[in-house]
């Protein structure tokens, strides 16, 4: 199917999807800060730049949207026009995930993922549930989680 914009809304449309400060980034960070979790955001010297930085918990949290990472959910789905450049550019940004996540590992960083499928769309959880899940983590030694909607993964 053609594409319903002309190439300048399109441009336009997609210029305007945020990388940093999303509405679910935000929900987030306030949740957290309600139960006493304090943290630095995007921290440049760190690889992919985390979302949330917790420098006393060394912790990093990513909030990923399903769709501009590749996640393998109910949200995600390959677009049907300019296959070749939506597969190099979603596959672009899965290797360099996975080159930052082992980065971060590498350094000694525990790594969170909270995935779109988690906070919206017919499997989602409640969002109490995510950010209970997340404090835990938070508050374990485990190296590393991926939250996800109940039919992800």
């Amino acid at each position: 199917m053609a594409d319903v914009h002309d190439a300048p809304t399109r441009s336009r449309n997609m210029a305007a999807i945020r990388g940093a400060d999303t509405g679910p980034e935000l929900q987030i960070r306030r949740a957290l800060h309600a139960r006493g979790f304090r943290y630095r955001l995007h921290v440049k010297t760190l690889p992919g730049k985390p979302d949330l930085v917790f420098p006393g918990l060394g912790a990093v949290v990513f909030v990923n949207g399903c769709f501009w990472h590749g996640h393998d959910c109910a949200l995600f789905k390959w677009p049907k026009s300019r296959e070749d450049f939506w597969r190099a550019k979603i596959g672009g940004n899965i290797a360099r995930d996975a080159a930052q996540f082992t980065e971060l590992r590498a350094r000694g960083w525990r790594v969170a993922r909270v995935w779109d499928c988690a906070l919206r769309g017919r499997e989602k959880r409640s969002f109490d549930e995510v950010i209970s899940q997340l404090s835990l983590w938070l508050r374990s030694d485990r190296p590393e989680t991926d939250l996800t909607g109940r039919g992800a993964e």
